[in-house]
């Protein structure tokens, strides 16, 4: 089961359909460090994606991995990440759907691991298959906090010859 979902807010995103194949005891802080002793178990991941590059029949994504929320939302600071891994979709995507710094969550089954290039260094990607991948919007993070409507009280006082005071109420949105 393939899919892409964009979505502003849910509660759980991932299919319950998946859930049972997720193995919820497997993190990624155990994982990269033997990925191909984890090749065929599933696993519930959140990040940043870094890369989308476009193969022949299918997409391949580089993902900086960030720690899940208790909504499986990838969390926002970047030095909470154990590293990378790739996450092959097994079907074309354009990569102008899912640019750099887009936060993802999915499940995947492991497929072992990458030698490849980071810079200048060797670095040993884990591998998995997208069997869904779930797509939060750039400004999700803010929305929740700064389109509520937001009330203030202003009040103000004189002194002098005349007396006088004053009393506003303003709302934002």
């Amino acid at each position: 089961m393939f899919c892409i979902q964009a979505c502003t807010s849910s509660s759980l995103i991932i299919p319950e359909a998946l859930e049972s194949r997720v193995d919820k005891q497997l993190v990624f802080s155990k994982v990269i460090q033997n990925p191909d002793a984890y090749t065929g178990k599933w696993l519930l991941i959140g990040g940043e994606v870094l890369h989308t590059h476009s193969l022949h029949d299918r997409t391949r994504l580089e993902i900086l991995q960030l720690p899940l929320n208790e909504w499986q939302q990838p969390q926002p600071q970047r030095s909470a990440s154990h590293g990378r891994f790739l996450a092959l979709h097994t079907a074309f995507v354009d990569p102008a759907t899912i640019p750099s710094n887009t936060r993802v969550t999915l499940v995947g089954e492991m497929t072992g691991s990458e030698r490849a290039l980071l810079d200048e260094m060797e670095y040993q990607y884990p591998t998995l298959t997208i069997q869904h991948l779930h797509v939060w919007e750039h400004d999700t993070s803010t929305r929740s906090t700064h389109n509520k409507p937001r009330w203030s009280l202003f009040g103000g006082g004189g002194t002098g010859g005349r007396s006088g005071g004053g009393f506003s109420i303003g709302f934002g949105f």
